[in-house]
């Protein structure tokens, strides 16, 4: 049996007898979780340390890193140079609910290291130490020879593995501290993200473990007591924010540079149990309509069948950037690739399950900016049925050959990111323009995908080499369309309507703006949410998905309107891709020009034009890009040239 196979027997075998002995898997039971156990002192030491630097980031930043001395001849399976860790001092943690809640003490010493140079001096960091921070938030300082902490890290995710015999961090994100920012003459960079860190370390001392493992609550399964009830999957989007990571080219203000950003979101659960309740204060999506929440299975890509799917189930995320333009239109101008997630924290939890690959209710979790810019956590969204949140990994890009052993990434620092041109938000021509940043969690059997996305404002200025990501206020929950056209008040000559099917749900807003002298311009925004007709072969596990196809043509009626100055943006600047507008007798038809341009999943498409009539209800149509049924969609509720509909 595996490792993580006799870490789930043994979690069932301890809920079993937990339960047992509090009444045969009582109600009582079912609702206590986990029992909230003192903390206990625990210590480690030895193992290896790995280090990625965000090299690019650094040397924007004046940071020349030189050769890293005394480490392994191999990289980590996540490309993280290895150091080992000195025997001599151990790291001293608090654990709670069978996990590492915060560092008392102690230190850890890497045997190797690097040494950086910069306009701020020299960081001598051979043979760096890990020294924690007092207080209930994990963070260690990377001290140096000279005894000062020029960086640290925070956002550790980690668990306790092989029988609780090692501690494992994951990831953590390595962090300019504000004396470094001060020094290289950018304070404004104080808390970026310029590298991530993993570390397994040995445990030397474990405290009592009195945790109390719960039987999981998947979705769908019969809420005890409760007669008709069953558990549902409700995954909010808590909060994000952006920072930049990277730039190609990039020469500044109005420039033709491809730059990279890459957000630091936070999860939570869904906090209900048998009420409704604020899972997001403040927020009109903020209470979940599932009464009794389930849990959500979090398990990494390749560790083996797990319930209730018998397979590595975990959820996904995407972000994206739109621009809102000061003749009122909307462009997406930005979008990810797919983040594998792999682990949660189960922060501030209502329910602990007390297992890191499951989220329990009213649990937080984050993943930052280092490991949602990792090549080996990021994969293309043509290999997620978004409806549903099942991945073909069967002849994904991390397994090609479908053996259900993992390839190594193909990925480089620019690949599967969130890629922008520095002309699309900054120079001359985006006078007058907003932005807003994206950020969407996807989880299986989640019953509202709006509740699971949100926006924050987005601001940039460029500050030396780097683009400085500033705003990141205005958080609300939903998606940016919405933004765009308030569903619930759209204002004079806007419409917004959302069309739902079992393959997945898309939106259509049209704002219609009076030119004068009988002229009116039209903006549609065709929001593809989650709908992606696709085809499979074979099954879970070994599922593959062979097409995966949203939308290929888009129509608008025009009546007997004469219609000038069409227009259409995917928002990435390539005009090789770009759909072809024609007009006939049944309006303006947008169609894509091959498969490969369709509207897919998580993605808007903006088709303007010009007309001399004004706006009357109408309906607009969009044709799937696959074969089956239905072929077409209708976006009724809108707005179009004169009175003309299509029925």
């Amino acid at each position: 049996m595996s490792i993580s196979s006799k870490r789930v027997a043994s979690a069932v075998a301890l809920a079993v007898a937990g339960a047992c002995a509090l009444g045969a898997f009582s109600v009582h039971a079912q609702k206590t979780a986990v029992a909230t156990a003192k903390a206990q002192h625990w210590s480690a030491s030895g193992g290896t340390i790995g280090m990625r630097w965000n090299r690019e980031l650094a040397s924007d930043l004046g940071l020349v890193l030189g050769a890293a001395s005394g480490r392994h001849a191999q990289l980590s399976g996540n490309e993280h140079e290895v150091f080992d860790l000195a025997g001599a001092g151990s790291l001293d943690f608090n654990v709670r609910n069978g996990n590492l809640h915060d560092f008392i003490g102690g230190a850890l010493q890497a045997r190797g290291g690097y040494v950086i140079d910069s306009k701020a001096g020299r960081i001598d960091l051979t043979d760096f130490r890990l020294v924690p921070r007092r207080g209930d938030t994990p963070i260690l300082d990377i001290v140096g020879s000279d005894g000062k902490a020029w960086f640290y890290v925070d956002r550790l995710m980690y668990e306790l593995i092989d029988g609780k015999q090692r501690l494992a961090v994951r990831t953590m994100d390595v962090r300019i501290t504000p004396e470094l920012a001060e020094r290289l003459g950018q304070p404004e960079v104080a808390g970026w993200t310029v590298g991530e860190m993993e570390m397994t370390t040995d445990v030397l001392r474990q405290g009592p473990d009195t945790t109390l493992l719960a039987v999981p609550k998947w979705a769908g399964a019969a809420v005890p007591g409760v007669p008709g009830a069953v558990y549902q999957a409700d995954l909010f989007m808590q909060t994000f924010s952006m920072q930049y990571s990277r730039c190609n080219g990039c020469t500044g203000v109005g420039g033709n540079g491809s730059v990279v950003f890459t957000p630091s979101s936070t999860l939570r659960n869904n906090v209900n149990s048998g009420s409704q309740q604020v899972t997001i204060a403040g927020d009109p999506l903020g209470t979940s309509a599932a009464l009794y929440t389930a849990d959500i299975p979090w398990y990494s890509k390749f560790t083996g069948p797990y319930p209730p799917y018998n397979n590595d189930q975990h959820p996904y995320l995407i972000w994206n950037l739109y621009r809102f333009n000061a003749d009122g239109s909307i462009d997406q101008i930005g979008r990810s690739g797919v983040k594998h997630a792999f682990l949660t924290l189960n922060t501030s939890c209502l329910d602990n399950p007390g297992d890191n690959h499951i989220l329990g209710r009213g649990c937080s979790d984050v993943y930052s900016v280092s490991n949602n810019d990792s090549n080996g956590a990021l994969g293309p969204r043509s290999e997620i049925i978004p409806a549903t949140n099942v991945w073909g990994r069967c002849g994904s890009v991390y397994d090609t050959n479908c053996d259900g052993v993992a390839n190594a990434s193909p990925f480089g620092v620019y690949d599967q990111r969130l890629l922008v041109r520095e002309s699309q938000f900054s120079g001359a021509t985006q006078t007058g323009a907003t932005y807003l940043f994206e950020s969407w969690y996807l989880a299986r059997e989640d019953i509202n995908i709006f509740n699971s996305m949100g926006t924050t404002r987005a601001t940039f200025t460029r500050s030396g080499s780097v683009w400085v990501v500033g705003g990141n206020d205005q958080y609300k929950l939903g998606p940016a369309i919405d933004r765009w056209v308030n569903p619930a008040a759209p204002g004079t000559n806007a419409r917004t309507t959302a069309v739902s099917t079992p393959e997945g749900q898309v939106k259509v807003a049209v704002k219609a703006t009076d030119l004068g002298s009988g002229r009116w311009r039209y903006d549609y925004a065709v929001m593809n949410l989650d709908f992606a007709r696709a085809q499979t072969s074979g099954t879970e596990p070994n599922l593959r998905v062979l097409s995966s196809i949203g939308f290929d043509s888009f129509t608008v009626p025009a009546g007997s309107a004469t219609i000038t100055d069409l227009a259409f943006s995917d928002g990435d600047l390539d005009s090789q891709n770009d759909w072809v507008a024609s007009v006939g007798r049944s309006g303006v038809t947008w169609t894509a020009p091959n498969a490969a341009s369709a509207l897919n999943w998580g993605t808007m498409f903006r088709f303007s034009f010009i007309v001399n009539q004004a706006p009357a209800k109408s309906t607009a149509m969009l044709r799937v890009g696959a074969a089956g049924d239905p072929k077409l969609l209708k976006a009724a509720n809108l707005l179009a040239p004169g009175s003309r509909r299509i029925d």
